[in-house]
């Protein structure tokens, strides 16, 4: 099993804790949730220029840098058919961060998780991954269903604390005996094709090892957390690809009781230079 993880080299977690002064979380979630609505799908110009700041970094791969960037891409979306729809699904909070959890009309059906970061009420970077929306799953879950009411705001340090050390410890690290301390055995899967339950995960890394297929994480550039919920953003390797892993973890009593993510290749070539991180 040990076969299909490698210790990572680099391990750079950013744990968030604290709220800085500036930082406005409800505001920030309607100001990125407006861009997504307003600005994106319908093309409102004037909502761009209003609250996404003119040094915007851009870490979408398709579209480039800075506001003037986005905006060009607002009019390559226009001419889209099917037109861009957007259906928020998690919307989460920390600091100046906000990741929305989405289904969405982009060249056919997708699920999309984006990070926004804010700086003085204004939306300074963004960075997302985008799967193809999987119909027939080995859950018999969807991609996107499941709990959506953030609960328990006291323990989001501690539920922050949890996922990162599973993110380490199991999906870095590659210490597969480990799961059953972070995992609950109840646990309901939403990546399609994985099956539902810890014994159901146990059993995906398995197939993967006697497959030959490698996957594991190298690197983690980011931790959101609100109550129960958290969002990882690490890089890896799946099947020989470098890849883009953006995870949501639904945390219930001290165990990780639900799942959801979105998986990238990472391309070679950007409309920009910033990389997916």
């Amino acid at each position: 099993m040990n076969t299909i993880f490698r210790t990572a080299t680099a391990v750079a977690a950013v744990a968030l804790t604290g709220l800085s002064a500036a930082a406005d979380p409800a505001a920030n979630k309607d100001i990125a949730l407006g861009l997504l609505e307003q600005g994106l799908a319908k093309g409102d110009r004037d909502y761009i220029m209003t609250h996404v700041a003119e040094g915007y970094i851009q870490h979408n791969p398709q579209a480039a840098d800075g506001r003037e960037g986005l905006l060009g891409f607002v009019g390559f979306l226009e001419a889209l058919d099917p037109p861009v729809s957007v259906n928020p699904v998690h919307v989460i909070a920390d600091d100046d961060f906000v990741v929305i959890h989405q289904e969405a009309e982009f060249f056919g059906p997708k699920v999309i998780i984006d990070v926004f970061r804010f700086e003085d009420g204004k939306i300074a970077e963004h960075w997302d991954s985008i799967q193809e929306t999987v119909t027939e799953t080995a859950s018999g879950r969807s991609m996107t269903d499941g709990a959506t009411e953030i609960t328990d705001l006291d323990k989001t340090d501690a539920n922050k604390a949890l996922v990162t050390a599973l993110v380490t410890d199991v999906l870095m690290k590659g210490e597969i005996d480990k799961i059953d301390s972070y995992i609950a055995p109840e646990y309901m899967q939403h990546n399609p094709f994985v099956s539902d339950t810890r014994d159901g995960l146990k059993g995906f890394i398995a197939y993967l090892g006697e497959n030959d297929i490698s996957f594991w994480y190298s690197e983690l550039h980011n931790v959101v957390a609100e109550g129960n919920f958290v969002f990882t953003q690490a890089e890896g390797v799946y099947d020989g690809t470098p890849t883009a892993f953006y995870d949501i973890w639904r945390v219930e009593d001290g165990m990780i009781v639900e799942h959801w993510d979105a998986v990238q290749a990472i391309p070679t070539e950007f409309a920009h230079e910033n990389g997916m991180f």
